[in-house]
């Protein structure tokens, strides 16, 4: 009698685990030191819409898009407005570097994990956010593939309401580092402005 009582405990400590560890092997995949990259497209609405492909090794990382492209490295970031004709230098870790990513922040520790099996989306991992955490996301959704346990989607709460950001093309691993390399003369005529330190 004694044991049944504790079987939900149990299982649910048990699938808190084992969320953790699926969010933990994703997660790796994303920060892995051999890099990673994707395709992305997110669409919130009346609000931000975009979409591109971003390439990310350690602290490096670049990204395209129709209209902006950027690289990043732990001493700058570049950010280039093709329609404008404008390059912005920041502070990598500035909080002006992008006014809309900027408001979201993320820690893998500041959540309580669950999944579950989609029969259509795929293994879902929800995480809430503890109380009193500082991360700005409160509420998130990582979707995996069933077979690979690739990301193909994470789904974010803003306000009310449920945004999504649809990932493809994920390919573990990246062997050409020039893509990490801000090409300065393919810009030279762009109008340049240093915002360092901000």
């Amino acid at each position: 009698m004694l044991l049944l009582l504790f079987l939900p405990i149990s299982a649910q400590a048990s699938n808190a685990t084992e969320a953790r560890a699926l969010f933990n092997n994703a997660w790796h995949m994303f920060t892995s030191p051999n890099g990673c990259s994707l395709s992305y497209s997110v669409n919130i609405i009346g609000i931000y819409k975009t979409a591109g492909t971003i390439w990310v090794k350690g602290k490096r990382q670049h990204y395209q898009e129709k209209r902006y492209c950027g690289w990043s490295d732990p001493k700058h970031f570049y950010k280039v407005d093709l329609k404008k004709r404008t390059v912005d230098f920041h502070n990598p870790n500035s909080t002006k570097r992008d006014k809309y990513l900027s408001k979201f922040t993320f820690s893998p520790n500041d959540y309580n994990y669950s999944w579950a099996n989609d029969k259509e989306a795929g293994i879902v991992i929800t995480m809430e956010g503890k109380d009193g955490v500082k991360s700005t996301i409160k509420h998130a959704k990582l979707v995996l593939d069933r077979r690979t346990h690739y990301p193909i989607a994470i789904k974010v709460r803003v306000a009310f309401f449920w945004t999504t950001v649809k990932i493809s093309h994920f390919h573990p691993g990246i062997s050409n580092d020039n893509i990490f390399v801000y090409p300065a003369a393919r810009f030279k005529n762009f109008k340049f402005t240093n915002h360092w330190p901000d």
